[in-house]
């Protein structure tokens, strides 16, 4: 039993220092990265804003439930690895820059995805840019120290150039 206790409070005070150091750290970041796809920019914009077909092409998209659109644009809730989350497209300019939004104001983080998409030799360069809020300190910790702020993104564009090898 002592040895138990021991370990709680060893856990408890990790997350208590993560969570300090968390307090810390700024609450908004930005991140970015960007890769040449082998594709044009109208079919690659067809397949970012094709939300119902997410799931077809993103591992951590399990379903995709459609809401009503906002401000003319479309709204939707992604059933993932990471739970529910509500998005929605704030800009769109087709076939150019495409913006996203988390749209879900209980969540411990939030932001926008800025999407740029531009011709390149043999296809088209996109660049996602990600301007977050973590409002959690202890998730600021994870983010910054454990997971890393490109990895969302990284993760992204992984999955579009699989869906997209050998086209």
């Amino acid at each position: 039993m002592k040895w138990v206790t021991l370990g709680i409070i060893a856990i408890a005070a990790l997350a208590g220092i993560a969570a300090l150091i968390g307090s810390r750290l700024p609450r908004s970041h930005h991140a970015s990265a960007e890769r040449i796809l082998p594709v044009p920019p109208e079919p690659l914009w067809r397949t970012l804003t094709d939300v119902d077909a997410f799931p077809a092409w993103r591992r951590d998209v399990k379903r995709v439930t459609r809401l009503a659109d906002r401000d003319g644009k479309p709204m939707w809730i992604e059933d993932g690895k990471s739970g529910k989350m509500t998005f929605a497209f704030e800009r769109m300019d087709a076939p150019n820059v495409l913006v996203s939004r988390i749209a879900d104001p209980k969540l411990p983080f939030g932001g926008t995805w800025t999407f740029e998409i531009a011709p390149a030799a043999h296809g088209s360069r996109l660049r996602i840019s990600e301007d977050g809020e973590i409002y959690n300190p202890l998730f600021r910790f994870m983010a910054r120290f454990i997971f890393g702020y490109e990895g969302t993104i990284n993760a992204y564009l992984a999955a579009l150039e699989a869906k997209f090898h050998g086209v």
